[in-house]
């Protein structure tokens, strides 16, 4: 089965509000949206996820602060962008995670840049790299071999988020940069696979 025809199948769907606890104005999707502002919108404050993994941004073109966004309910904004160290009350586009496969997902971690230096093979979640015995707490390089990956900037799955994906890129990030277009360093300390529902 094809990406498209998934689509069409609702293994895609996310509703937003743009306003918190699920009011006012609403729209639900089943693919992606590069701004809401051109759906009549000023923001998004709340959000129901009921199909499929999707990532959130702060600005439209898929810009900025990025947000993992599963199955589930999001009434206000903390509970998308938790526990960052950088707050965005709003989210402004969105797009569907899809190549995410939660039993089938892959990541090598380089302890350089353009995938130089010792590296680790992951298959599993862990929220502490350090724990597992990464010995610094920057990752300036990956490559997704499989699947789909939330990368944390602390351990405990905790501050900025980075979505990883092998469908993007071709799997690489050969520098932090990469990673999102508001990564400003390489730190990242806890990493797992993201979910498909």
């Amino acid at each position: 089965m094809n990406t498209q025809q998934m689509e069409q199948m609702g293994q895609f769907k996310i509703t937003v509000w743009e306003e918190e606890n699920f009011q006012g104005k609403r729209c639900e999707f089943m693919q992606e949206c590069q701004s809401i502002m051109e759906r009549g919108f000023h923001k998004i404050r709340s959000i129901k996820v009921e199909n499929g993994p999707w990532v959130g941004y702060e600005y439209p073109e898929f810009q900025g602060q990025q947000f993992i966004l599963e199955k589930g309910d999001y009434p206000r904004y903390e509970a998308w962008s938790g526990n960052c160290s950088y707050r965005t009350e709003h989210m402004l586009s969105f797009r569907p995670i899809k190549c995410a496969n939660h039993s089938d997902s892959k990541v090598t971690l380089y302890e350089s840049e353009d995938f130089q230096g010792r590296k680790f093979e992951m298959c599993d979640d862990y929220p502490s790299l350090q724990a597992m015995g990464w010995c610094s707490k920057e990752v300036p390089s990956m490559k997704v071999n499989s699947g789909a990956w939330v990368a944390y900037q602390f351990p405990g799955y905790r501050g900025y988020q980075y979505i990883l994906e092998r469908d993007r890129r071709q799997g690489e990030y050969r520098c932090y940069n990469e990673y999102s277009t508001q990564a400003h360093t390489c730190q990242v300390q806890s990493i797992r696979r993201i979910q498909h529902h």
